[in-house]
């Protein structure tokens, strides 16, 4: 197994610097939380905000990243904030960061040279250590943007989203240092939904692109870069009953992804342009609990790296499936994590056969997950009766080790992220909270 943390060239030395703890977002911890002997105990900031990810810097530094659930009304901004651990209140704000008018989640990233990098909405800014803005750019596609990632020579690339019938999205490489555009932005050849990942091998530095059928390739070197026209494995047709991937988990020379993620909030939100914005907001159109548009199950997908073959397997058999986030990996454990949002499900499917290992279909997770490779600890959400709990498992057998009432009552699919003290921060709509096992 390749080292996890080979790609964070680009990135501060800290325990977690981007979303997903790297590039090919295995969103996996070192250490471990021992939550089966531990007391959890809670700390909840009810700020009202979309909160959608905490990046570490160095120990101590803990920043948030969201945006305003900005439906209609007051015009939607993004923001970047760095918390008090102890109490998860605001130490230093950015104040209110252009977002282009749209509304999504968009990303935050701490960069080799010590500022943090911010998307939201269609635009960028660089951000220093107290929550100054240093410099802001406005993207070249007017559309919402999700995923910001360093690649090994510390430039940056984002990507806009676009659902089928969208058109093509555009992928824009930036300079951190100045923020101006490396070349000139890839149209891709189809549409994308998901967030992007990126790997490096022997043969170069590639940025892994979900698009609306395909699973894209684009290759990146000093001269530039372009997309890689010899690798596009197919993981769905247009027209059937099957939705779109979310982002992918590179690991062990696969790309893990589930479809089905375009689910009716999603389609409403990026009907609307600006994204997300509306004169008037039906009640609960926006919810990812609405039955799916499409009759298929939900599925997990293995697409190799080298060959591009590509193998399914649908572990819950409800149809209508559907997901606001992507699958994990647990190479250490042989497993792919993957669950089912719209009608409930978790399961653990065997990497070599996908065969189903263990299923829950009492549990309804949404978010993304963090792992503990060294104690086989996997942390994930729990919507259940209306309440948002967090939950830990074993990735080798699924059996529940912990669970606990994070005090947030909307579950979506945002991040978790380890802390490094036996604790983990959990960001949702309205709330955001540590948990720390002690």
């Amino acid at each position: 197994m390749r080292d996890r943390n080979a790609e964070r060239g680009g990135y501060w030395p800290s325990l977690w610097p981007v979303e997903c703890g790297g590039n090919r977002r295995q969103k996996a911890a070192h250490g471990a939380l021992d939550a089966a002997t531990g007391h959890p105990l809670v700390t909840t900031n009810r700020n009202g905000r979309w909160n959608v990810m905490v990046v570490l810097r160095e120990p101590g530094e803990v920043f948030l990243a969201g945006t305003m659930a900005a439906f209609s009304g007051a015009p939607p901004y993004g923001w970047v904030q760095r918390l008090d651990a102890e109490s998860m209140e605001p130490a230093a704000d950015t104040g209110e960061l252009p977002c282009g008018d749209h509304v999504w989640c968009g990303a935050v990233l701490v960069h080799t040279n010590g500022d943090l990098y911010n998307v939201n909405g269609s635009f960028v800014h660089r951000v220093d250590a107290d929550c100054k803005v240093v410099l802001e750019r406005e993207l070249p596609a007017d559309r919402a943007h999700n995923g910001l990632l360093a690649l090994s020579d510390g430039s940056l690339v984002t990507k806009d989203l676009r659902l089928e019938g969208q058109g093509r999205s555009t992928i824009t490489r930036l300079d951190a240092e100045s923020l101006e555009l490396l070349g000139d932005p890839i149209e891709l050849p189809e549409g994308s939904m998901g967030r992007i990942a990126a790997d490096i091998n022997a043969d170069g530095e590639y940025v892994y692109v979900p698009g609306t059928e395909h699973l894209i390739r684009v290759s990146v070197d000093s001269e530039g870069w372009s997309v890689d026209d010899d690798y596009a494995p197919r993981y769905r047709n247009a027209g059937t009953q099957q939705g779109l991937a979310w982002d992918s988990c590179i690991s062990d020379d696969n790309a893990w992804i589930m479809d089905n993620g375009d689910i009716q909030g999603v389609r409403a939100i990026f009907g609307q342009h600006p994204n997300g914005r509306f004169g008037d907001v039906p009640p609960r159109q926006l919810s990812w609990q609405h039955p799916a548009p499409w009759t298929g199950a939900q599925r997990l997908l293995r697409v190799g790296l080298d060959d591009g073959a590509v193998a399914a397997v649908a572990p819950f058999d409800r149809p209508g499936g559907g997901i606001i986030a992507p699958p994990v990996h647990v190479p250490e454990h042989r497993v792919t994590i993957c669950w089912d949002s719209i009608n409930g499900g978790l399961a653990g499917v065997f990497e070599d056969d996908m065969s189903v290992a263990w299923r829950h279909d009492d549990i309804r997770p949404t978010m993304q997950p963090v792992v503990f490779p060294d104690s086989g600890e996997v942390v994930i959400n729990d919507f259940v009766d209306g309440r948002d709990d967090l939950i830990v498992f074993d990735a080798a057998s699924g059996d529940v080790v912990s669970r606990v009432v994070t005090g947030s009552t909307l579950a979506n699919g945002m991040f978790l992220t380890p802390g490094g003290e036996r604790d983990v921060y959990y960001c949702s709509t309205l709330t955001v909270t540590r948990v720390q096992w002690a």
